[in-house]
């Protein structure tokens, strides 16, 4: 099964174990199952909204294994970020929740409501509750010098009734209105998944997440293995047109994947084989010989795009042709 040879997973929280308040189908059991296999886990999310320990109760409430100690989240590390880039005791104003005030405050800085108070740092993080003159505080303060960094740069969250603006989207806007942009504390960079690993002493950690551009992309940087899970933001067509730093190594439906043998994918004489599905590139179009709905054909397909492309700075989607379109896509 996938998860033999790994020692831990590190997985992302939006889009792979829960949307909103609820479950994901399947991620809890998946979750449980860790233990059986000599498995630790660790949860590592951009979410800034919410500290560990409350991370923690909701992960239980739904049925997860979850305690504080668990949880690697981005506002400790962008709290710490802005203390190492300023004098200790520094004025900071914050833009997120009161978990970051908390964070913001542990390392010794002094939190200010407004730009008139002369901040010397602007930090930012998720919360539902931000609104326009939040934002345009941060714009004034750091159109006046203040050094800005955003615990992470989410375009979308996963919500129970869908996708909605993520951290990112705000982000965004204010640098719109600065023309710069943040120094950024979470995924996509490898600090949080290294602490994770290291916490745990895992030497050979899996990372889970349903985002390429942040999950994948971060997992990538800190050198471990990572695995696109289809239950949130990505969908196989965008693993398929990924840049190349945003590739997974591997490709599931949802977490029950994870106890699953994963099929081999090779070359033949007709074009790189996974399963029953055989995929080969012509020119700018990939040909599958399988089902359009079939898992299988995706991952071949991937295979079969990412060894003609070896090196691809943008994404790019390619024209692709199903011998059989069965259903919908993945």
């Amino acid at each position: 099964m996938l998860i033999s040879g790994f020692d831990a997973l590190l997985s992302d929280l939006d889009g792979v174990v829960y949307a909103g308040n609820g479950a994901i189908p399947k991620a809890i059991d998946a979750l449980n199952r860790l233990s059986e296999c000599s498995v630790s886990l660790a949860y590592v999310t951009n979410n800034a909204s919410r500290s560990p320990g409350a991370v923690a109760a909701h992960l239980k409430q739904l049925g997860a294994p979850a305690s504080a100690e668990q949880v690697f989240g981005s506002a400790d590390a962008g709290a710490e970020l802005l203390a190492q880039k300023l004098p200790q005791g520094s004025k900071v104003l914050v833009v997120g929740s009161g978990y970051l005030r908390d964070c913001v405050s542990s390392f010794g800085m002094e939190i200010v409501a407004s730009h008139t108070d002369g901040p010397l740092g602007v930090i930012q993080g998720f919360d539902p509750a931000l609104g326009w003159k939040d934002l345009a505080e941060a714009a004034f303060a750091i159109n006046g010098g203040a050094i800005w960094v955003a615990t992470n740069t989410d375009l979308t969250i996963p919500r129970a009734e869908g996708i909605a603006p993520g951290n990112g989207s705000l982000v965004n806007a204010i640098g719109a209105a600065t023309n710069t942009r943040p120094l950024v504390a979470g995924k996509p960079e490898p600090l949080l998944f290294r602490r994770a690993a290291e916490n745990f002493e895992a030497t050979r950690p899996l990372v889970v997440g349903d985002r390429l551009d942040t999950d994948i992309l971060g997992g990538n940087r800190a050198g471990y293995n990572t695995v696109l899970v289809l239950t949130g933001v990505d969908t196989a067509l965008s693993a398929l047109s990924a840049k190349t730093a945003e590739r997974p190594d591997y490709l599931i439906a949802d977490l029950s994947d994870l106890y699953e043998e994963y099929p081999v994918i090779e070359a033949t004489g007709f074009g790189i084989r996974c399963g029953s599905a055989v995929a080969c590139v012509n020119d700018q179009t990939i040909v599958i010989d399988g089902e359009e709905n079939n898992l299988d054909s995706w991952r071949a397909a991937c295979a079969a795009w990412w060894l003609a492309h070896p090196e691809q700075e943008h994404a790019v989607e390619p024209k692709l042709t199903f011998s059989q379109k069965v259903g919908s896509k993945p």
